[in-house]
């Protein structure tokens, strides 16, 4: 796949924890681009940084020092207000067990995102249906989360984060609580968004299987980031 301009800019960023009166470094002078409609896998060992460095690209946390941009906006600097408005209209999260409400149906986690737009509420409906459509869940629209299998509950998760048309998707273990098949059956899914809509994708994995969708991996070792390691598209 080619590649394009960045869309993410990593320059020198640091992070650390206190833990009592000691501080612990959990990040350490990364410096990476991320170009537009790649597909890129973090991965190393519990403890490395992953979750971390993904939570500082999606403007969850904030690093200790360092410059991220997305889409040639330094998010660093935003306010609090300001982070939240901007995660809102570029960030789609994926995560591991799913987050959903279970009160509400599929449709209704969905169209979550889309309460703070404003778009009306029809127009509300036709993205949602898109959304759904793409990950083949519209007859399961009006099932609640308990009502439906893992895999299922995922596949809403990704369309509720794909519903706002955002900048990024960033995904934390997407496949760790499913078995195999379902694995499979979600990463075919983030494949198709990332070849067929252009999506970027940026996920931590523990698992060689879906890594191995991904166009880069990068290995995080003790908050260090090792080089690139291109691999084939399966």
């Amino acid at each position: 796949m080619e590649t394009s301009s960045p869309i993410v800019e990593i320059k020198n960023l640091f992070k650390s924890y206190l833990r009592g009166s000691q501080v612990v470094p959990v990040l350490e002078d990364i410096t990476f681009d991320i170009a537009e409609g790649e597909f890129l896998a973090l991965m190393g060992p519990s403890g490395s940084g992953k979750s971390t460095l993904l939570n500082l690209i999606a403007g969850i946390d904030e690093p200790d020092s360092g410059i991220i941009k997305v889409g040639g906006i330094d998010i660093t600097g935003l306010t609090e207000v300001e982070l939240a408005h901007w995660r809102a209209l570029n960030v789609g999260f994926i995560f591991q067990f799913y987050n959903l409400i279970p009160v509400l149906t599929a449709f209704e986690n969905v169209e979550l995102p889309l309460l703070l737009s404003h778009l009306s509420r029809s127009e509300r409906r036709d993205h949602v249906e898109i959304a759904l459509k793409v990950v083949s869940l519209m007859d399961r629209m009006d099932h609640y989360p308990g009502q439906l299998s893992g895999g299922q509950q995922q596949r809403v998760a990704i369309a509720r984060a794909v519903v706002t048309y955002p900048a990024i998707l960033v995904a934390d273990e997407p496949t760790g609580d499913l078995d195999r098949h379902s694995a499979e059956e979600i990463m075919e899914l983030m494949d198709r968004l990332n070849v067929e809509s252009g999506k970027t994708i940026i996920m931590v994995t523990h698992d060689p299987r879906a890594a191995g969708k991904a166009h880069v991996m990068r290995q995080l070792d003790k908050g260090v980031l090792n080089n690139a390691s291109p691999q084939d598209h399966l």
